[in-house]
């Protein structure tokens, strides 16, 4: 009998092999054990399958894996092509054909023990966990588990970009491999039970909460507080509600039906939807009379314009007015003569729309199916650009010209009207560098409509209510230990030169981080308000973060709030520091306050939103003449936080012979952040027991009068 070798070889460097057994555990097949001699990786060939999680995690770079993966192909899916493009706004995105598909395709995913796939998810759903069930063929079960980090499960299938999510963070992605197949499998499981509606509670019975905007940050957050009995109201400036997935993604790419579904469930458990009503900035604080919290998301609408002359003639216009026109004139609520008589041109016309990313896609394609040629320009490399690729191949499959390198110089018109464009060339070296426009390499077209679809930014009118926004998405130079382990930051860029599935990912968590905390009293941000343009599955996550918010820290119009809430975090290693933040911590209790103690490690974005005020404290570590500073995990947790939004913040430190400035630099890092800092002491590890006005329990006493302090100017301003 032959013997036939594995065609995947796991080399070991036993010299290197530490015995941590980081690859043990994160092994999805069971490959790898441990030597009980020596303490080294053992590894059997035979039951690898290449997938290399082991090579990127190993902390020592003992492990390394010969030969291919050992994966079933992925399970594509075709275009729907239509025979006629004109008036057809069919699904061009189809989902599987059957159910053998379906599970073979789940069949690939590994399960694996730390699943990069959900970190890659901006709403962390439980992936391996619904692929499990659709392996069982427990549909039911599947969109129970979807159900609990997701409220649009059959929106996010269609429109996230997965590659640069879910699918780009999947294990086989990390190996070079075809990813599974995440978003369609997830489309396949709403296809086959129904999203469930919200089922309302009694937990958050009695507070009223109103939320400015109706897209998916606001169908996030309703969801969650409608659910605990909130009595909720949304403000919406259309005449529907939805935002952007109704009135601005057309048919072929989310179909209207599925779009409103979240809305037909949410008035039908009854939150109140008041359409036709636009909410100024000016407003926020006349609604805060009215409701006990108020979650702001609307979305950035405010159109990018470039700055070129003739930009100002007749036959230019927006993304936003483009869109919203030819989904109605497609969708049969409209006349597309009507609406091509409107902007001034005839079937045949030629639109220019300014930009190729998402949006700009969208335009192109809808004027194609209005009979009207297409060319979008971008002044950026298409090596380097945001647009999605499979995008851009049904959009030229469709007729669609795309020119990349090409930037507006300026606009022509012809009797007031727009008649000719002028192309400038550009030259682009890195992702990370500007494009350079060449003066001299100009291009003139004729144009009938210029459509600007650039982009969109913020309303500033709110940002001078919303302090501290828009948040950067930002990536912390040290990751939590639990990112680096998982090896998803050896990830690759989904665009050359971008940043990689894991920087993104962890950009992604800073977004979360902020909508759990109040910008200012009892309003909270979401979605594009909170971080600037989000794609739809961050923003229904960041909804939903900023309702939990809501519902565990129950803020009141009435201005009789509870007690306030103080929560002491530290580091410690000794104990010391330990022992100081637990004497601090008895001292509050009794006052008024409610108090929790924790070490850092186990302090995330939840604990810190329900606190009213943190007392942050650490051991100093270094030597005096080389100098002393707080230790480096309070320096990187520190250094995580998100923005606190004038949040208090007491500060204190325990030293053996000098601090230094270590209090400074604790004090500096938190009002980095935002953070208005009430009190700071340093405390001598050999005099812990001293009174009077530095030891723990004077500081305490100060800590709680200024908190009472505060609670009280804020019940008094109400």
């Amino acid at each position: 009998m032959t013997i036939l070798e594995s065609p995947v070889h796991v080399a070991v460097v036993a010299d290197r092999c530490a015995g941590c057994q980081e690859c043990v555990i994160r092994c999805p097949k069971g490959a790898l054990s441990m030597d009980s001699v020596t303490w080294t990786v053992l590894a059997d060939d035979a039951a690898c399958v290449g997938c290399r999680q082991c090579e990127r995690t190993c902390p020592f770079g003992a492990i390394s894996i010969e030969g291919p993966v050992q994966l079933a192909e992925r399970a594509e899916v075709s275009l729907y092509h239509p025979a006629r493009l004109l008036g057809d706004v069919g699904e061009t995105r189809r989902g599987f054909a059957d159910e053998a598909a379906a599970l073979a395709e789940a069949d690939r995913c590994l399960s694996c023990l730390d699943p990069t796939c959900v970190r890659g998810c901006p709403a962390h759903n439980d992936i391996p966990g619904f692929i499990g069930a659709i392996r069982r063929r427990d549909y039911a079960g599947a969109q129970t588990i979807l159900h609990a980090t997701s409220v649009t499960p059959d929106i996010c299938s269609r429109v996230c970009n997965q590659a640069a999510q879910c699918e780009g963070a999947c294990s086989w992605s990390l190996a070079g491999a075809a990813p599974v197949a995440i978003g369609r499998l997830e489309r396949y499981i709403t296809e086959r039970a129904a999203v469930p509606a919200p089922r309302v509670s009694t937990s958050g019975a009695g507070i009223s909460v109103g939320i400015i905007g109706s897209g998916p940050a606001g169908a996030g957050a309703a969801w969650d507080l409608v659910e605990a009995g909130c009595q909720v109201t949304v403000y919406e400036a259309d005449a529907t509600p939805g935002g952007l997935p109704v009135w601005g993604m057309p048919d072929f790419t989310l179909p209207d039906e599925i779009a409103r579904r979240p809305w037909v469930q949410l008035e039908d458990a009854g939150v109140e939807v008041v359409t036709n009503r636009r909410i100024a900035a000016s407003e926020v604080d006349s609604l805060l009379n009215v409701h006990d919290a108020l979650i702001v998301a609307v979305g950035a609408g405010m159109p990018i314009r470039p700055k070129v002359p003739g930009i100002d003639a007749d036959g230019v216009t927006d993304a936003t007015s483009f869109l919203k026109g030819a989904k109605s004139a497609l969708d049969g609520t409209g006349d597309a003569a009507s609406f091509l008589e409107s902007l001034g041109v005839h079937a045949g016309a030629r639109v220019l729309v300014l930009g190729a990313g998402n949006t700009a896609m969208d335009v192109a394609r809808l004027a194609r199916r209005l009979d009207l040629g297409a060319l979008c320009v971008d002044w950026m490399d298409e090596r380097f650009a945001l647009a999605r690729p499979d995008e851009l191949a049904e959009a030229r499959a469709e007729g669609v010209e795309v020119r990349f390198t090409r930037t507006l110089a300026a606009l022509h018109a012809r009797e007031g009207r727009v008649a000719r464009a002028e192309l400038a060339r550009t030259e682009q070296a890195s992702a990370k560098r500007v494009p350079t426009v060449l003066a001299e390499d100009h291009e003139l077209l004729d144009v009938d409509l210029v459509v600007m679809a650039m982009g969109y930014r913020n309303d500033p009118n709110f940002l001078s209510v919303l302090p501290g926004t828009p948040v950067r998405k930002v990536v912390a130079a040290v990751p939590d230990a639990t990112w680096r382990a998982s090896g998803l930051m050896a990830a690759p860029a989904p665009t050359p030169g971008r940043a990689s599935i894991g920087e993104l990912a962890l950009g992604r968590e800073s977004g979360l981080w902020a909508a759990a905390l109040a910008r200012r009293d009892r309003v909270w941000v979401a979605g594009d308000a909170l971080t600037g343009p989000a794609t739809v599955v961050e923003a229904m996550a960041q909804g939903r973060r900023a309702a939990r918010s809501i519902l565990d820290t129950r803020p009141s119009r009435t201005g009789q709030p509870g007690a306030p809430r103080v929560l002491v975090a530290y580091e410690s290693v000794g104990g010391t520091t330990r022992k100081v933040a637990e004497t601090i911590a008895s001292r509050c209790f009794g006052r008024g306050l409610d108090v929790s103690v924790r070490p850092m490690g186990d302090v995330g974005a939840r604990e810190i939103a329900a606190a009213d005020v943190l007392v942050i404290g650490t051991w100093v570590e270094g030597f005096v003449l080389a100098g002393v500073r707080p230790a480096k995990a309070a320096r990187a947790w520190l250094a995580s936080l998100p923005p606190l939004a004038g949040r208090s913040v007491a500060v204190f430190c325990t030293y053996g012979v000098n601090p230094r400035g270590a209090l400074d630099e604790m004090a500096a890092l938190v009002e980095a952040k935002g953070a208005r800092v009430l009190s700071r002491e340093a405390f001598r590890a050999g005099d812990l027991k001293a009174t009077g006005t530095s030891g723990p329990e004077s500081f305490a006493a100060r800590v709680v009068s200024r908190v009472l302090e505060e609670s009280l100017a804020r019940v008094v301003s109400r």
